[in-house]
């Protein structure tokens, strides 16, 4: 028997009272699985029972994700840490048994846990139970008389070896998944809401709807994962679920918060796919859409890879269908740091400092719970660095904003370098340091990573079309607002700008006005610029108004914001002379071009 897991101790027997004993140990996991204060959905039973038996037997050290996947859930020898099943069950496992030693099992003689960081169990007694029996001796010290006080005197100190061979035993697996992350103090990664996809049902006849239904299925195991705001069940998982799989069962075996189901038809030259958004909880249907096309038009590889990513940006994305139903209806178990992207994405969407403030304290907690949670780094990040450029919320007496900014997103890269909000954060941070080159170079691999983002894409056309690729960016801004028409409104001010830029002033105008951005300063200013090069003079001059109330060092210093910005000269001076027709008090012409054009090398053409 492999006892320094079995009772949390290198030592067999501890000299100072027995440890638990294996018949002991198996007493206690049927107290545990047969009480009703222990989930009877799920596996839960089986995956508990498994690890207990296994370290009985001295196999401890079998006890890896791999194991557990094949064993308790019956994953094919192909399984990968890409399938998150056993990480999630185990999470749900820990919370079950805390639960169960809170209402039920406070005066079990042995307490059975699974510390975080591996799956192999300890054992100890139950120190809380002990104290009860020593306070019993106390009160009717003739109970306590010969061998029946000595039984005690062992519990009790039975007892505090246990609790000192549990910390020492959570040390040493703490330090060695400390070792794999690079960090210390590290808890899992935080519950985030989690999908898995059924096999398309194929509804059509023929080989080539069969070829259709696997692929399709294939591109969106690939495509929905690139969101690192959810997490999907991998294709072993997928696999082995039949088309017609209930919520319920998705729900009970696996965890699952949302299912992804649908079916493809083909006939002739004409595919139809229609997929369905499920929340387990109880069956209801939150998202459908029908999707046609033509063979004879499109080669099949070609449709079934855009279906796949309309399918997972709108399911997945930022501001999508998972985000608003955790939003409208949150789980009764608190997804706690998950909550903490759905305030970014709502301050993104806002962007005022009242949200910020609230966004980034929630930020800020979260990576102090799990240093390891990349995206959320990577929206601190972006948090901080807006304590910098919208002036918001500077916390006196720290590290710069820019500094923090720059630490939290290379933190979040060297943590996760595919998240796509890690790569986010790096580009705009990079940006706004003035390393421009590099800050784009970001942004191209991020696009690249998950060219559906439609935070990221609104972001990089953002700082593509600020840097002088105003064509470029207004078609990225394009493209974002197409994928998420109901997002925020920043997309609609920064394409508005980009209009402005290329001279369509009509454009610009219906674009600011759908912004509606009223508690962000840098929307007024540029929708003064815009109305007052559309001949909109009265309006112009009342968004300066606003724009001076709120930001009144801005225009004193408006040349140094635009080159922070890496707005280049030329764009400078044309935005500041339209905020002079809007009446704002900003520095005559040959100020300004004698600040930025002093030299034709300052110059970017």
């Amino acid at each position: 028997m492999d006892t320094s897991v079995v009772h949390g101790s290198g030592d067999a027997e501890s000299s100072r009272g027995p440890s638990p004993g294996p018949e002991d140990i198996r007493a206690q996991l049927a107290r545990i699985i047969s009480s009703a204060e222990f989930p009877k959905v799920g596996r839960g039973a089986a995956f508990l029972t498994f690890v207990v038996e296994e370290a009985l037997s001295g196999r401890a050290q079998r006890l890896k994700g791999y194991t557990v996947a094949v064993e308790v859930f019956k994953r094919s020898d192909g399984f990968t840490q890409d399938d998150p099943v056993v990480r999630i069950e185990a999470g749900r496992l820990r919370r079950a048994l805390e639960r169960y030693y809170l209402v039920a099992g406070q005066q079990d003689p042995i307490k059975i846990d699974i510390p975080k960081g591996g799956y192999a169990p300890y054992f100890a007694w139950n120190d809380a139970a002990i104290t009860d029996i020593k306070e019993a001796a106390v009160e009717k010290p003739g109970k306590c008389s010969g061998q029946g006080w000595l039984r005690t005197r062992w519990l009790i100190l039975a007892g505090l070896v246990g609790i000192v061979c549990t910390a020492a035993l959570t040390y040493r697996t703490t330090d060695r998944f400390v070792a794999g992350a690079k960090q210390s103090n590290l808890a899992e990664v935080p519950d985030e809401p989690t999908l898995v996809v059924a096999p398309f049902a194929n509804l059509g006849d023929g080989p080539q709807a069969e070829l259709y239904t696997v692929g399709l299925t294939e591109e969106l195991l690939t495509a929905l994962p690139r969101f690192k705001e959810i997490r999907v069940f991998g294709r072993e998982t997928s696999k082995s679920l039949p088309p017609e799989v209930q919520a319920s069962e998705v729900r009970g075996g696996l965890g699952a918060r949302y299912l992804l189901v649908g079916g493809v038809r083909v006939s002739g030259p004409r595919v139809r796919v229609t997929a369905r958004l499920v929340d387990t909880s109880d069956g209801a249907i939150l998202w459908s859409q029908n999707y046609d096309d033509d063979l004879t038009t499109r080669e099949l590889f070609a449709i079934q890879s855009d279906v796949a990513s309309k399918v997972a940006t709108a399911v997945a994305q930022p501001y999508g269908i998972i985000a608003q139903a955790v939003t409208a209806n949150p789980p009764p178990d608190d997804l706690g740091v998950y909550d903490c992207t759905l305030r970014f994405y709502a301050y993104r969407a806002d962007l005022s400092p009242e949200t910020h403030l609230t966004a980034r304290a929630c930020l800020e907690s979260a990576v102090a719970r799990y240093p390891t949670y990349a995206t959320a780094w990577a929206m601190l990040s972006i948090a901080y660095l807006d304590e910098d450029r919208f002036r918001y919320n500077l916390k006196p007496g720290q590290p710069a904003p820019m500094e923090r900014a720059l630490s939290a997103a290379r933190r979040a890269i060297d943590l996760e370098p595919g998240n796509t909000r890690a790569l986010q954060s790096l580009m705009t941070a990079l940006f706004f340091n003035q390393q421009l080159t590099e800050a784009l170079e970001v942004g191209e691999e991020a696009l690249a990573t998950n060219p559906n983002d439609t935070e990221l894409l609104a972001e990089f056309g953002t700082r593509v079309a600020i840097s002088g690729q105003w064509k470029r960016g207004a078609d990225l801004l394009d493209r974002a607002i197409a994928l998420n028409p109901g997002g925020a409104g920043y997309y609609h001010g920064t394409r508005a700008l980009a209009a402005y830029m290329l001279d369509d002033h009509a454009k610009a105008v219906g674009l600011i006005r759908k912004a509606d951005l009223q508690k962000f300063p840098l929307f007024h200013v540029v929708a003064a610029a815009i109305y007052a090069e559309a001949g909109l003079i009265d309006d112009a001059r009342l968004e300066g108004k606003v724009f001076t109330a709120m930001r009144p060092e801005y225009i004193r210093d408006i040349i140094d914001e635009n080159r922070k910005r890496n707005i280049r000269p030329k764009d400078s001076i044309r935005m500041i002379a339209s905020l002079r027709k809007a009446g704002l008090p900003v520095p005559t012409a040959a100020e300004v071009e004698a600040e930025l054009l002093v030299s034709p090398a300052t110059a970017r053409p």
